[in-house]
């Protein structure tokens, strides 16, 4: 086993039975109906994606070791509750600065963009449960241990956490070549939560049409877009200015 995979039936319940922060959980897809039902429900009820892959998946993640048709994905830190980090920053009287990755897969990536949010003074990173880069030990080491610091909250929906960040009244602002305004004209004072995309695909058109405001970063050479990791770094350091 690596430090990020738990195989078998016994040892997996007994990582989740001890609170070992799980990414998810693959299942054999023809497993039986009464035993995949019983990992259904276990996933529902702390919360994790789980999926069903082929024997052959299997058997590659766990090194031909004896699976019994179940692996799990550690996380290499627990995830937050969006609704609770809202509540103690709300409490401990601090002005919201959050990060929303919408499609970043990759570590390097986010490693790197928390790193600059830790850095820079954000207090959160927003990630989807499916389609994004995972907590892992990469993505821990790429931000240079940021990620021990801080908070990484794990919704199923970046539009509901939109929705639920209005409640409390906190502002997204989405980057965007499509944006009208620039950065440097948006007021970031107030709570705030970036929300970037894929270099690939941006910002997905649900989030595009959620967002209060789309903002565009001014580029003067030649190449038309800016790496996601440099672009929420460029961002962020706006941010931390206009918080003096």
């Amino acid at each position: 086993m690596t430090e990020d995979i738990i195989y078998g039936i016994h040892p997996v319940r007994e990582a989740i039975d001890a609170g070992r922060p799980v990414e998810k959980l693959l299942i054999r897809q023809d497993m039986a109906p009464e035993r995949m039902g019983e990992w259904r429900r276990l996933a529902k009820e702390i919360d994790i994606p789980m999926q069903m892959v082929p024997e052959i998946k299997l058997r590659k993640l766990s090194n031909n070791g004896n699976h019994q048709g179940v692996v799990a994905m550690l996380s290499a830190a627990a995830y937050h509750d969006l609704e609770t980090t809202l509540l103690r920053l709300q409490e401990e009287g601090k002005t919201p600065m959050l990060v929303m990755l919408d499609g970043v897969t990759d570590v390097r990536n986010f490693g790197a963009i928390a790193r600059s949010a830790e850095c820079l003074g954000a207090q959160a990173v927003i990630l989807p449960s499916t389609g994004a880069a995972t907590l892992s030990s990469d993505a821990v080491r790429a931000s240079a241990g940021a990620l021990h610091h801080l908070p990484v909250v794990r919704v199923q929906d970046l539009v509901d956490a939109v929705l639920i960040m209005q409640a409390y009244g906190i502002r997204t602002v989405g980057l965007s070549e499509k944006g009208q305004a620039t950065l440097w004209e948006v007021d970031l004072k107030v709570p705030t939560c970036l929300a970037m995309g894929s270099e690939e695909k941006g910002l997905s058109p649900r989030l595009l049409r959620r967002v209060e405001e789309l903002v565009n970063i001014p580029l003067k050479g030649q190449v038309g877009s800016l790496n996601v990791s440099v672009a929420a770094g460029i961002a962020l350091a706006e941010a931390a200015r206009q918080r003096g």
